[in-house]
């Protein structure tokens, strides 16, 4: 039969059972059909990294453009060159950006152990000396900024994500009168993994708002501020700029790469800030650090010349990417639109789709999918602790498979979320 328009809610007992009987036979023929198929991170596909493969034959010359020799020791802010590119992309000034390795989450890391060790450009002491830090997180959020939290033993405190960015009220009252709150994440542009984007107005309050932690941070993690889905490409909020206006010019540290640009193991990343961030970063980077790989970011800079090749080259992204996010939404669209067991965002640019389905059923969703031979993320992966109070939520990841297995895997999601549904409310 064909399934209902109408909520699974709405059915007669009788009909509810006939509808998980036939999801139930459809869940059959997937496990019989030995499927291979994964949806777990958010990957460039090989057609992706071979839009890079220019960079293979690059540099053509030692020298950058100021004569610095990239091979030799030195320049730890990076190639200024490369660093003027993406000042300009991430809305920043020169002396506001450091261009180092090509992990952005590693420098997460030094930013959190340099803060944890020694304190801020605005700190009264090393954060790791304080009786307790705690750290907001927006949910659904991104795993590895949690993972990181956790490792560094900083407790996490949830506030919502709303389709303007995290609830700004929640926040304000999180740091009014606790010391102790120190920082919060964001992804503001496309976030991990619901592509909301974070408004002006929220931006603005966030970089204002009084906080009890005179060194309170905010943790701008632009990952996707270049990854759009559309023609019409969203800007993100001016988050220094606001700072330094409010007269809190320290309080965001900006951080980006490209990891999904052109090489993902082989690109450059960058943190940002305000003039004196930038200036502390590199200060206690130069105790581990002589200077990073300039030949690869040369590399990018003869690759890229200029803002507009960034450009350029992520509209070729979009022509790959863009196909495969329209598919996961047709078929959600179509298997589950109207039955009330779920719903889903239709981004318009990052790297994920975020799937709400029925409450308590997200773990038995993944499960049969796994069962099916469709990897998921592990249910409660967008949670600190990977502990989704609902478990609704899942993130799927469109990048990486060819657009047959795509659509494959999506089709069985469609049916394990259907038999999960039926099952729960059969119960």
């Amino acid at each position: 039969m064909t399934a209902p328009r109408q909520p699974l809610t709405s059915l007669s007992p009788d009909e509810l059972a006939a509808f998980r009987a036939e999801q139930q036979s459809a869940y059959d023929a997937l496990v019989a059909a030995g499927l291979k198929l994964d949806l777990t991170r958010g990957k460039p596909s090989s057609e992706q990294l071979d839009l890079s493969d220019a960079l293979l034959a690059l540099p053509t010359t030692a020298y950058a453009p100021d004569g610095t020799d990239t091979r030799n020791y030195g320049g730890l802010l990076g190639l200024s060159e490369l660093r003027a590119i993406f000042a300009e992309l991430l809305g920043l000034e020169l002396n506001q950006i450091s261009a180092q390795g090509s992990s952005s989450l590693t420098l997460m890391k030094d930013v959190l152990s340099y803060l944890w060790l020694k304190g801020g450009v605005d700190s009264e002491r090393p954060w790791g000396a304080e009786e307790k830090v705690r750290f907001i997180c927006p949910v659904p959020g991104y795993d590895r900024h949690f993972a990181l939290l956790e490792w560094f033993g900083i407790e996490m405190v949830t506030v919502p994500m709303h389709d303007d960015g995290p609830d700004v009220d929640a926040v304000a009252a999180l740091v009014k009168d606790d010391a102790s709150v120190k920082g919060i994440w964001l992804v503001p542009t496309y976030a991990n993994p619901t592509g909301q984007v974070t408004s002006l107005e929220v931006a603005e309050r966030l970089a204002s708002m009084f906080t009890a932690a005179p060194d309170f941070k905010i943790f701008w993690d632009n990952a996707y501020a270049l990854h759009h889905l559309t023609a019409e490409e969203t800007k993100s909020a001016d988050i220094v700029s606001l700072a330094a206006v409010a007269g809190r010019p320290h309080r965001p540290v900006v951080f980006a790469s490209t990891s999904k640009i052109t090489y993902a193991g082989a690109g450059v990343a960058f943190v940002g800030g305000s003039a004196e961030t930038v200036a502390w970063y590199s200060q206690n980077l130069g105790f581990g650090s002589i200077g990073p790989d300039k030949v690869n970011q040369l590399r990018h800079l003869e690759f890229f010349k200029d803002a507009a090749g960034v450009r350029a080259h992520m509209a070729k992204h979009r022509a790959i990417l863009a196909p495969k996010f329209a598919e996961v939404v047709r078929i959600l669209d179509e298997r589950l639109a109207g039955l009330d067991v779920a719903t889903w965002n239709n981004p318009s640019g990052g790297y994920f789709v975020n799937l709400d389905v029925l409450s308590g059923t997200a773990s038995r969703v993944i499960e049969l999918a796994k069962a099916a031979g469709v990897a998921l993320t592990p249910a409660g992966s967008s949670f600190p602790h990977k502990h989704d109070p609902n478990d609704t939520n899942i993130r799927l990841a469109p990048s990486f498979p060819a657009l047959p297995e795509l659509t494959a895997a999506m089709e069985a999601v469609a049916t394990c979320v259907l038999l999960a549904a039926a099952e729960k409310l059969g119960a």
